[in-house]
């Protein structure tokens, strides 16, 4: 994915991802955003998930596939909800912020991956920049690019994001399931 911010943007959105996370374990309303003051990019639409990790290990991870909102409001809701609202994970304690590092996933628009059979679906992924989103009826899930770091094998890959979807691991070769895919422009503090 060509990079689309600027560093002037990626700043301003790690700040307001910052701000709302203290804010928010501190047990503050976030900060209205002026979108006014903001660049077309940062006030237009955007999709995007945010990452908190501690010493590299994830500590909460929130986004959104489509726009439902500016782009800086919704990394400021995704940073209060990866802080209070992963299930994988207690609550954000306010000992924890000053440890805390924020990513955040700027998205691009999934699109359709079309495949006749699994083979096919394996040598269409690309592992490193796909991000993943696998439906059926109204099960899915979704793995950023950035989880190909950890499992570089599609396959594999595949296996886990079924079971995240809450099916069992080989679903993806016995049902024919719904991939699209996605970039992301990731950046952090």
């Amino acid at each position: 994915m060509e990079e689309h911010l600027t560093s002037s943007e990626k700043r301003i959105l790690l700040q307001i991802a910052r701000e709302a996370l203290e804010n928010s374990v501190q047990g503050k309303t976030p900060a209205v955003i002026n979108l006014d003051k903001l660049t077309d990019k940062l006030s237009e639409k955007g999709a995007s998930f945010v990452t908190l990790t501690i010493d590299g290990n994830l500590r909460g991870c929130i986004g959104g596939l489509e726009a439902t909102c500016s782009l800086a409001e919704d990394v400021q809701q995704h940073a209060i909800a990866a802080a209070f609202n992963d299930f994988r994970f207690p609550t954000v304690r306010s000992d924890e912020l000053d440890v805390i590092t924020i990513e955040i996933s700027y998205l691009t628009d999934p699109k359709p991956l079309i495949y006749k059979d699994p083979s096919e679906l394996l040598d269409k992924l690309c592992p490193g920049v796909d991000g993943v989103v696998i439906r059926d009826g109204i099960r899915r899930a979704t793995f950023l690019p950035q989880v190909w770091e950890k499992i570089p094998d599609p396959r594999i890959f595949l296996n886990l994001l079924c079971q995240k979807m809450g099916m069992p691991s080989d679903f993806w070769q016995k049902k024919k399931v719904e991939v699209l895919t996605y970039q992301v422009e990731k950046f952090s503090e």
